[in-house]
């Protein structure tokens, strides 16, 4: 994977979904399939709307992230030899290129998240603290709506509309300023 600004590349990415860091080229990914598990089966598919499928900008911290698993893929590609199954140019796979089982990489993330003394959330729930944590550092709604994927701003609005203790004061405390109070 490279780093350096190119035309877009298409990717295929998300949570839950598959990023083929192959295509990858510039500092964006492009969303619009997605692993779910029906049945028996794990499935390829297209994601829920078409409004789900964007392009989003990387961090480096995922970047730097991606690199590493491509690197990790590709010994275990080799190591794997004629056993190896990648159909679809999956990022996360298991050592043979398969999908990873959903419940193995909830397992993993629980096991990863122990290893480095952070609580325990279920997977499911790093959306919302990402959420949570856009709200925190004032990240504007229609933002964050991109960043989360949300089709509709109705969704992103219900977290933005958890506010905390703290910003309630604060929000309190500049109304009564505003309002020509001392406190």
């Amino acid at each position: 994977m490279d780093a350096r600004a190119v035309p877009r590349a298409p990717a295929r990415g998300g949570a839950g979904a598959d990023l083929e860091v192959d295509r990858l080229r510039g500092r964006e990914l492009y969303v619009d399939h997605q692993i779910q598990r029906a049945g028996r089966q794990i499935l390829h598919r297209e994601t829920k709307t078409e409004d789900s499928d964007d392009f989003l900008p990387l961090p480096a911290l995922c970047l730097k992230a991606l690199r590493m698993r491509r690197a990790q893929k590709l010994g275990d590609r080799k190591a794997a030899g004629e056993l190896w199954q990648d159909s679809h140019g999956l990022v996360f796979t298991t050592k043979y290129g398969t999908p990873i089982e959903p419940g193995n990489l909830t397992r993993m993330f629980g096991l990863r998240a122990r290893r480095t003394g952070l609580r325990v959330i279920p997977l499911r729930n790093t959306r919302h603290t990402c959420a949570a944590l856009l709200v925190a550092l004032k990240v504007h709604p229609k933002v964050a709506q991109r960043i989360l994927r949300h089709s509709q701003i109705a969704m992103t609005m219900e977290v933005y509309a958890e506010a905390s203790e703290e910003a309630v004061r604060d929000a309190l405390g500049k109304l009564s300023e505003a309002m020509g109070g001392s406190g």
